[in-house]
């Protein structure tokens, strides 16, 4: 059974399952959820625990023998098994999927991984893990869901963020979810508890926001001219190539010069969004750049990617992140100069 972060604590009040297994990109969060379910378990009697860590040579058979064998020191076992590569191989799938099999009411099996795509998430292990216990998946927050995450972790350090705060460390932190959790740290040394200001924060944070080109062509979907101009700035500090960038914009304005082409022939917007398979939570995003440009603006659009594709290879003139940035906010609905 899936369940969220948010669901994690109130389940764990109720009673444990046999088998956890979570994963995801948000190292901090997947950490976190570990600890819960570790607490939870060394409340409830389980007070020996034993770690494993898939490396290179690691022997499955021990985790089975482990998983097997009655304990010396406890009743109850917490067995954790940490699988960085979210690959266990053939021998290992094949384990994973025994010991989901055979889950013991004495035993909770805890397996941790970072993300996992698609074909692995579909695989015989993972679904046989989630039949028997729970999983819990975690996502990088998006840029809306921000300042609802950073106001309740202010609010269980026992923080109150006062006017401001919280929008203030959203910009400063998004998509760095590791460094928002000290800045928040930091703030409980040095305050304590209670208000937080913008006078008690302000000159002591740095830009710590992480993006990447993905999060680079959302914000010009979105129309967020000076977002676009931040992240890709950001993106050139960090040394991310031109042609990822200029991969990730030529991607989505291919895919919306498509769908602009549809619907000015006359098929209906909700229609097209369908027949190119445009993700759910990414409809509001996609719609709302199709009516702020018209065919022939996405069309000149492409045809500046190639443009700057002739650049990027050194067969055409000009500055390849002037050309980033003009597709960016091109993007974005800024009027551009051809």
């Amino acid at each position: 059974m899936q369940i969220s972060t948010d669901q994690l604590v109130p389940h764990l009040k109720r009673g444990l399952a046999p088998i956890y297994f979570v994963y995801g990109e948000e190292t901090l969060l997947v950490d976190e959820c570990c600890r819960s379910i570790r607490d939870a378990a060394q409340a409830a009697g389980y007070q020996d625990r034993q770690v494993f860590t898939v490396e290179s040579g690691f022997d499955w058979n021990d985790l089975y023998a482990c998983m097997q064998s009655l304990s010396l020191f406890a009743e109850k076992r917490l067995i954790e098994l940490r699988l960085p590569t979210g690959k266990p191989g053939e021998s290992g799938a094949k384990i994973l999927i025994e010991i989901a099999a055979q889950a013991a009411r004495d035993i909770v099996f805890m397996v941790s991984s970072g993300k996992l795509d698609k074909q692995v998430r579909e695989s015989k292990w993972a679904k046989a893990l989630e039949t028997a216990g729970n999983v819990i998946a975690i996502y990088p927050l998006e840029a809306a869901q921000w300042p609802l995450w950073i106001r309740r972790r202010m609010e269980a350090k026992g923080l109150k963020p006062g006017p401001g705060v919280v929008d203030l460390l959203a910009h400063l932190m998004e998509g760095n979810m590791l460094a928002c959790a000290q800045e928040i740290d930091k703030l409980v040394m040095l305050f304590g508890s209670g208000e937080v200001s913008l006078d008690d924060i302000e000159g002591n944070l740095g830009d710590n926001a992480r993006f990447n080109v993905f999060a680079l062509a959302d914000a010009s979907l979105r129309g967020e001219a000076a977002t676009v101009d931040r992240i890709l700035g950001r993106l050139r500090g960090e040394g991310v190539e031109p042609v990822l960038i200029l991969w990730a914009l030529a991607r989505e304005i291919r895919e919306l010069t498509q769908m602009a082409t549809l619907i000015a022939a006359g098929q209906a917007p909700m229609r097209v969004l369908e027949m190119r398979r445009v993700w759910a939570k990414r409809k509001p995003l996609v719609t709302a750049a199709l009516k702020r440009l018209s065919r022939d603006a996405w069309q000149d659009l492409l045809s500046r990617c190639a443009r700057a594709d002739r650049i990027l290879k050194g067969r055409g003139a000009g500055d390849i992140w002037q050309e980033l940035q003009c597709l960016a906010l091109g993007m974005s609905g800024v009027k551009l100069h051809t």
